[in-house]
């Protein structure tokens, strides 16, 4: 009755109340410190299935299905768009290892556990083993926003996570239509399934080359570059998926890669946006699928289904990735968080509920089971890496650390008197400056230093931004400071970029833009000034903020005496 009642609230109103849950959820999670995934799952369980005041398949009807593969394409094509081949660092060998022997690896092992654990048939067991390839692109960006990890292992998952998403649904096509043969009634020949995927990637790679001209060209205006690229992400998924299904995955992936190794300009602006609508993508594809959770499904489900996670993730999913990994340089502690880190998500949901549905109608007695299990696998699966992940990393050493650590931009007197008070407090510093000399003084006071540009691309692979939190631009150029505000303020946080400020700061016709004057300390105090006032024996000290002591005064420079 509840689920009648439900219907009514209509289309726009649950659209609505998808996207309020859903953002909520993440804004909630960032405020109290959780894990986003496991609360847009209990928000989505609590409107959905024990209030029934949303039920997607009532509220969007023919329309959910399409809904969330387009989503999912989009989420995909924009995994495609973070990997850059040169900020690998070192975890190539891993990542194609974790492809080309983790992938078929991981089905021979999911299909032996989903037979022997779960108790499916060899057909429903081969067919569901290709999906769980997946390890959730869905899940693990912001898991691994959440737990700040290592440039390495945060590679590894990322770069497995998007590259396998795509394979694991074309093996389930693959063994869906040898099922198929056997059982004599099949759809699609293996010549054709060929064909549909090589053409799937070309596809890909010819729309993302043909973006790429155009951008670079100038034959697109600025402001229609994300509606055109948006625009060619749905075609490209749609015409693969017409000719080989699921194929649409693979070719929008592919357009992802080849467009974030083309260099573009504009990439930066493109990559962010697209991670914008990613958020609010995930968010929405989360709440459904919890809504959508059916309890008398999942009562199908015995005893053996518990056995069959359990089989996943402590046996399958490790043994894969560690018998992949074999004979490589990584540390053992990398393989072991990568090896016990495999949450699956929303893609694996969608594709095991639809091939479920296909083997049941092709007379596999068990393929009900497999939409069940897939929703099993997913929520357990979600609740553990999410709560587990940030303290194993920290356990293993590979995360940033509870400490928030600053970034100096520019190697002065004033610079290194301020790391190392900040030493001093336990905090990590680091002074940065594209000029070695200037960077002298901090070696020899022990300071840990990166000679380069903070904003280029030698920086990206040489400086564990993952263990800082803030960022001071404090060189004598006000326009570099400025510059290095407006870079960074995306990526830490505009209330976390902070610049000295300008001579002119406070005179209205030399004022800037919101978007470009960030944060500002020094009340028009110059770098030369401050690091005059360390020369004349000024220092910094560190004193706890009390009511008697507040932040305004604390933030004064006193002289020490000696």
């Amino acid at each position: 009755m509840a689920i009648e009642v439900a219907g009514s609230i209509g289309t726009i109103p649950a659209v609505a109340l998808v996207g309020a849950l859903g953002v909520g959820s993440q804004w909630l999670a960032w405020r109290l410190q959780l894990p986003a995934i496991v609360l847009m799952l209990a928000a989505g369980v609590v409107v959905g299935p024990l209030t029934g005041i949303l039920v997607p398949s009532v509220e969007f009807g023919a329309l959910l299905q399409p809904l969330i593969a387009l989503a999912v394409s989009i989420i995909l094509f924009e995994g495609g768009l973070t990997l850059d081949f040169k900020k690998l660092a070192g975890a190539g060998t891993g990542v194609i290892r974790l492809i080309v022997i983790g992938a078929p690896l991981g089905w021979l092992l999911s299909s032996l556990t989903l037979r022997y654990g779960a108790g499916l048939t060899w057909d429903a067991a081969v067919v569901f083993g290709g999906i769980m390839i997946v390890t959730g692109p869905t899940v693990i960006a912001p898991l691994l926003r959440q737990a700040r990890l290592q440039r390495r292992p945060a590679a590894l998952l990322q770069w497995e996570a998007i590259v396998n998403d795509p394979i694991g649904a074309l093996a389930a096509v693959v063994a869906f239509q040898v099922v198929l043969t056997l059982r004599g009634g099949a759809e699609v020949g293996m010549g054709a399934m060929v064909f549909g995927i090589v053409f799937s990637a070309t596809l890909g790679y010819a729309i993302a080359k043909s973006v790429v001209y155009l951008f670079r060209n100038a034959l697109v205006p600025e402001y229609m570059k994300v509606p055109v690229l948006f625009a060619a992400v749905l075609v490209a998924f749609s015409v693969s998926d017409l000719l080989l299904h699921e194929s649409g995955l693979l070719a929008v992936t592919v357009m992802g890669l080849v467009i974030a190794n083309a260099n573009l300009p504009s990439y930066e602006e493109l990559r962010r946006f697209k991670e914008h609508a990613t958020v609010l993508l995930v968010s929405g594809l989360f709440i459904l699928l919890a809504a959508s959770l059916d309890f008398s499904a999942l009562g199908q489900l015995t005893w053996r289904a518990s056995l069959f996670v359990l089989g996943v993730v402590l046996l399958a999913r490790p043994l894969t990735v560690l018998i992949s990994l074999l004979g490589t340089d990584l540390p053992w502690r990398e393989r072991i968080l990568v090896a016990f880190t495999g949450p699956r998500g929303i893609v694996l949901v969608a594709v095991a509920g639809l091939f479920g549905e296909r083997l049941a109608a092709a007379g596999v007695a068990d393929g009900a089971l497999v939409g069940p299990l897939a929703f099993a696998l997913v929520t357990v699966t979600v609740v553990l890496h999410g709560f587990t992940l940030g303290p194993m990393a920290r356990f293993l050493g590979l995360s940033g650390g509870e400490s928030p650590g600053v970034i100096l931009v520019g190697g002065s007197r004033f610079t290194t008197e301020f790391a190392q008070a900040l030493v001093k407090a336990g905090l990590p510093a680091l002074i940065t400056d594209p000029n070695r000399a200037n960077l002298q003084r901090a070696r020899d006071a022990g300071i840990p230093t990166f000679y380069g540009d903070i904003l280029g691309e030698a920086a990206e692979h040489s400086v564990e931004f993952i263990e800082y939190r803030t960022v001071l631009a404090a060189t004598n150029n006000d326009a570099y400071n400025t510059l290095v505000v407006a870079d960074l303020g995306p990526e830490f946080g505009r209330a976390r970029v902070w610049r000295l400020a300008r001579s002119k700061e406070n005179r209205a016709r030399h004022a800037l833009p919101p978007g470009l004057a960030g944060r500002s300390i020094g009340e028009g105090r110059t770098q030369e000034y401050l690091d005059d006032l360390v020369k004349q024996g000024w220092s910094m000290r560190v004193t706890r903020i009390t009511e008697e002591f507040t932040l305004t005064i604390g933030a004064s420079v006193g002289r020490m005496h000696s």
